[in-house]
């Protein structure tokens, strides 16, 4: 029997043990969210160990069956986004990235990158509904990103993933959400390492065409759902274009979770302290996933230029938009006071944001609902 050769999981880790990691080891994307057997791609002989990212969902072309193969963009556009996670990596030192297929993927070679076609140990399809038109289709962002000493890079993909599944488990018949895609947009990404920015004109080609696939498959309402803070801006610029292109689909998008009257209910700091990577976060990863927060690396980060109009909190606010450097205000990468999560307060805030998705989702419905009333009624 072939032993696996050791494997890293890259989300799994915070940014300092990223910086620890060997850069001859092979970094790994899996497209497809099958478990691949990385015996076969990589005997133990072959390599020392590999690094293994998070999959890419949806986007590509195959031949198995799988719904999410309708999700297909075009494979120049698809190009743009592998070359965007290999282009990260290379600038973190790694030497070498290959992307995993399956026997049954097509339309994704290209010259300039890596590919093994690996066979897979288990596959993991979605279950599409009959009709896609009566439901709101959910589009999940995350990201993969830095969250400080204490909290892995998986954080806001993680955080995204269980409100997905409390939704589906609240209104299935309502919704239908698609896996979470974990590669979103940072601008801070070589001041702190680990963080894989695939680019905003990428980030927002490609949702823009996965609109015209979900479009194209009757789907009527669309609704982003997003995990990660510097998403947003190109998630807007994403529902303005998709809207005036698909003037028929209801298509919406949100800031973050979590931005009702639970926000200050349950909070103990002070202005400064919810942040990126602070208590809010913080507390969802001990509830959520606590075996992944090391909290005796928690740190406090509150001390931001801050004026009138320019200041961090759980969002930047304020009347300027701006985007300074945050090695002005972090050393450790997180906006906020990681020390002050909770478990509790964790729980208390899902179910909190999960309320308020549930209200945003059928307000979804019901403005798709009168507005095509009123169409119809001329």
């Amino acid at each position: 029997m072939v032993k696996l050769v050791k494997t890293i999981a890259y989300a799994d880790l915070t940014w300092p043990e990223v910086a620890a990691l060997p850069r001859d080891w092979p970094m790994l994307v899996p497209l497809g969210l099958a478990e691949y057997d990385l015996a076969s791609a990589f005997p133990k002989n072959a390599v020392e160990g590999v690094i293994l990212l998070p999959a890419i969902p949806y986007g590509f072309s195959r031949e198995d069956g799988d719904p999410l193969a309708a999700l297909h963009v075009t494979p120049a556009l698809l190009k743009r986004v592998l070359l965007g996670i290999r282009r990260e990596l290379y600038t973190q030192g790694f030497q070498r990235v290959v992307f995993l297929i399956g026997y049954g993927d097509q339309g994704i070679k290209a010259r300039d990158l890596e590919f093994i076609q690996t066979p897979t140990l288990s596959q993991v399809h979605s279950s599409w509904p009959e009709q896609l038109n009566n439901r709101v289709i959910v589009v999940n962002t995350g990201h993969t990103e830095q969250h400080g000493y204490h909290l892995p890079l998986s954080t806001d993909s993680l955080i995204v993933e269980r409100l997905s599944k409390g939704i589906q488990d609240k209104i299935f018949q309502e919704v239908f959400c698609l896996p979470v895609w974990p590669y979103g947009v940072s601008t801070h990404t070589r001041e702190f390492p680990a963080t894989l920015n695939i680019g905003g004109r990428v980030f927002e080609d490609f949702f823009l065409a996965i609109v015209d696939r979900l479009v194209s498959q009757g789907a009527e309402m669309v609704y982003f759902s997003n995990g990660h803070g510097g998403n947003h801006s190109f998630l807007v610029n994403v529902v303005k274009y998709a809207g005036e292109r698909h003037p028929q689909t209801f298509i919406a998008t949100e800031w973050l979770h979590t931005t009702g009257p639970a926000l200050e209910r349950y909070r103990e700091s002070k202005t400064g302290g919810m942040g990126h990577g602070g208590e809010l976060e913080t507390s969802y990863m001990l509830y959520i996933r606590p075996d992944l927060v090391h909290m005796e690396r928690a740190r406090t980060e509150t001390d931001f230029v801050s004026t009138p109009n320019y200041y961090m909190d759980w969002i930047e606010a304020g009347s300027l938009v701006a985007n300074p450097p945050w090695s002005d205000d972090t050393s450790s990468g997180i906006y906020g006071d990681g020390r002050l999560g909770s478990a509790e307060k964790g729980r208390k805030w899902f179910e909190a944001a999960l309320e308020e998705k549930v209200n945003s989702l059928r307000e979804v419905r019901e403005q798709h609902l009168r507005r095509q009333l009123k169409r119809r009624e001329g």
